[in-house]
């Protein structure tokens, strides 16, 4: 079978991202990854103009595409092909960029969920939080808005810590109203931000070793980049002596658009083999 190429647009709820990729007959290469924050505008558009532009800078247009999947909350997008879950595509990226991952951590804006795979990227199992956003990347951002930092440097501060402040797990407005105590107290930056890594830290590991998780776990999501928590989920999971390895990767952010080009790229296959168009099979 000739090269195909599929597209996946992972519509989130602070982001867009847009993974562009090549597949002949299972073997995937991926052309270009763009990710795009939604900044209170509308989600479909900032998905039409993510993708447009990664088309762009792949010298590439829509109708070149064989399948364009959506996953998130793409299921608005006009143009696309088909859609796929969440978890499963976020499973099938993760098992992508690191074909060891028997688990996928996927930590985005609203929510955190451990998802338990095998080497096919099978879902067996998974866990997610529960509706406090005290685990999410929109409490983070709300925190280091008010300590007057970017999210990107938010990991490089975490790491400076030399003795972190307790914070709490339970509640955002609890520990929203903790941070503001610290500053009070004159609690530097980097000690708050490593005490808020350590208890999101250990929601997660909780969510990973209630699951059953085992062996190497990847981050993906939008927190994914964010090195100190990174460090504080490893130091968590030494602590605690789990038999999780954590792992991230320079693509862990768009997992989830490259999990849904490649369950296009398998979907489109299983039709052409059928003699089926698109729209038949989606039927």
């Amino acid at each position: 079978m000739s090269d195909m190429l599929c597209a996946g647009i992972d519509v989130g709820s602070a982001a867009v991202k847009v993974a562009l990729l090549s597949d002949r007959d299972g073997d995937a290469t991926l052309l270009s990854c763009i990710s795009e924050r939604i900044r209170r505008r509308n989600p479909v558009q900032v998905a039409g103009g993510a993708f447009d532009r990664a088309l762009a800078e792949s010298g590439l247009r829509r109708e070149d595409f064989g399948y364009i999947a959506t996953t998130g909350e793409g299921e608005a997008i006009t143009f696309r092909t088909g859609h796929f879950y969440g978890m499963t595509a976020h499973a099938r990226g993760g098992l992508f960029l690191d074909p060891e991952a028997r688990a996928v951590i996927d930590i985005g804006a609203l929510h955190a969920r451990a998802i338990l795979i095998d080497d096919r990227a099978k879902v067996m199992g998974h866990r997610m939080t529960s509706q406090c956003a005290s685990g999410s990347g929109q409490f983070l951002e709300n925190i280091a808005r008010y300590l007057g930092v970017t999210l990107e440097e938010i990991g490089g501060l975490s790491l400076q810590s030399d003795k972190p402040e307790p914070c709490s797990s339970i509640c955002a407005v609890l520990a929203e109203t903790d941070v503001i105590n610290m500053v009070s107290r004159g609690i530097t930056i980097p000690n708050i931000l490593k005490g808020i890594h350590q208890s999101m830290a250990g929601r997660y590991l909780r969510l990973l070793t209630s699951a059953g998780a085992k062996g190497v776990a990847l981050v993906t999501g939008g927190l994914a980049a964010d090195a100190g928590l990174l460090a504080a989920l490893r130091e968590a999971a030494a602590d605690q002596k789990a038999a999780i390895e954590i792992r991230s990767h320079d693509r862990s952010a768009v997992a989830g658009a490259i999990g849904a080009a490649l369950w296009g790229a398998f979907r489109a296959r299983k039709l052409a083999r059928k003699g089926l168009s698109f729209a038949a099979g989606m039927a």
